[in-house]
């Protein structure tokens, strides 16, 4: 299996709360080796082994309330908020 790195630009990346909140999710899903998250520029770049496929990590930042940028809904907009206050909290 061959690493791949992907550099998916996000909506609602606000601060280091957000960022440990998508590393600790992201570093949960089968093939992610290593998640790096830039606030101040929107984007989280994942390096995960070539089965892992790109969409269900999009997926899941979406579900957290990271969706790729342009395409955020109140509701993640909110659960963002939450996320990002759970990071802060380290919980």
């Amino acid at each position: 299996m061959n690493p791949v790195i992907d550099k998916i630009f996000v909506d609602n990346l606000k601060c280091d709360g957000c960022a440990q909140t998508i590393r600790d999710s992201l570093m949960n899903m089968v093939g992610v080796l290593s998640v790096y998250s830039n606030p101040e520029e929107g984007w989280v770049e994942v390096e995960h082994e070539d089965f892992t496929d790109t969409e269900s990590i999009s997926d899941k930042l979406a579900e957290l309330g990271y969706p790729k940028a342009g395409t955020t809904t109140l509701m993640q907009t909110a659960e963002s908020y939450f996320s990002c206050a759970m990071g802060r909290l380290g919980l």
